[in-house]
């Protein structure tokens, strides 16, 4: 009996993320800039769109820590208090959704930034005003990465 319920919770795990990753569209931008220099022009944007980084969390830089070399990754999680108060007010089940997270990674094709939008992370959610917010995080995280790219 044991296996099958092992199997049962391998499937189910599959199942949810799959379903939960066919939910949210990632979008994204490739960067003119290295890893470093993304980052950082990101984290300004982010500033400078009247959001709040909460945090960075840096794999690549985690593991330099410890003398070993992979490509640059990030992921910082960002969000707005008024945009909490109202999402929260409409559905306070959608407060798991915050903060939402900007991905800056190192690839073969050079440094690439992506987020998903937060119109399909919130979509799930059935209170208007959740989507209104949503919409309007949308525009800001677009914002966000095209500022990022502005020589």
């Amino acid at each position: 009996m044991k296996p099958f319920r092992h199997r049962l919770a391998a499937v189910l795990t599959l199942l949810f993320a799959f379903v939960g990753a066919a939910q949210a569209q990632t979008a994204s931008l490739h960067s003119p800039y290295g890893f470093d220099e993304t980052l950082a022009r990101v984290e300004r944007a982010i500033d400078a769109n009247g959001m709040f980084k909460i945090a960075t969390a840096s794999a690549s830089r985690a593991a330099a820590g410890l003398g070993i070399a992979i490509p640059g990754d990030a992921v910082v999680l960002i969000f707005r208090n008024d945009f909490a108060r109202r999402i929260l007010a409409a559905d306070p089940t959608a407060g798991v959704e915050a903060p939402l997270p900007i991905h800056i990674s190192e690839t073969k094709t050079g440094t690439v930034i992506a987020w998903k939008r937060p119109s399909d992370v919130y979509g799930p959610y059935p209170a208007p005003e959740v989507a209104r917010v949503a919409r309007e995080l949308d525009a800001i995280f677009a914002k966000i990465a095209a500022d990022a790219l502005i020589p």
